[in-house]
């Protein structure tokens, strides 16, 4: 069900870590499993109404993926936003670090019917439940995916040159 995606940057404080993985160990791993999907995708992206998602994937049909990672049981129980982030994307699917109590994302505060669960360590992950396609609205579809697209390419030239994305 899923496609291709870029890597993303892992702090290096994260990587490789004794401690408890961070969202950036969950992001790294997922994002190696939506590329073996054929997904791409790109951290923190900004969305209509000033929400950010964590991860944000596009699929060769031009589908589009959201991905809200959490690490503490505290920030899933207490987020009170992510409902907004469904009429930005055909799949959305939360993802848990290896070991994370994920029970609560099963209730039906979580709509388990229409959300997907990933389980994540710091190099690869796996879909446990598969998330239902809502498909956007052709309108809604074409602003996300450019957004997405000018997003990626902006990223993609401050790589090559800072400079020219400064003010932007």
């Amino acid at each position: 069900m899923f496609y291709r995606a870029a890597m993303l940057t892992t702090p290096e404080s994260c990587v490789d870590s004794p401690g408890p993985m961070c969202a950036a160990d969950v992001a790294r791993g997922v994002t190696r499993m939506l590329l073996r999907h054929e997904l791409t995708a790109i951290a923190e992206v900004p969305l209509d109404g000033g929400r950010r998602a964590d991860l944000m994937a596009l699929d060769q049909r031009g589908q589009l993926v959201i991905v809200e990672i959490k690490v503490s049981r505290a920030d899933l129980l207490g987020d009170a936003k992510w409902q907004d982030y469904l009429a930005h994307c055909d799949r959305f699917y939360w993802a848990v670090p290896a070991g994370f109590d994920a029970a609560p994302i099963d209730g039906a505060a979580f709509l388990p019917e229409r959300t997907g669960l990933i389980v994540a360590d710091r190099y690869d992950a796996a879909i446990v439940r598969e998330a239902r396609t809502e498909p956007l609205a052709a309108h809604v579809r074409k602003r996300c995916t450019l957004a997405f697209a000018r997003r990626a390419a902006r990223r993609l030239i401050a790589v090559h040159d800072p400079e020219a994305v400064q003010g932007f």
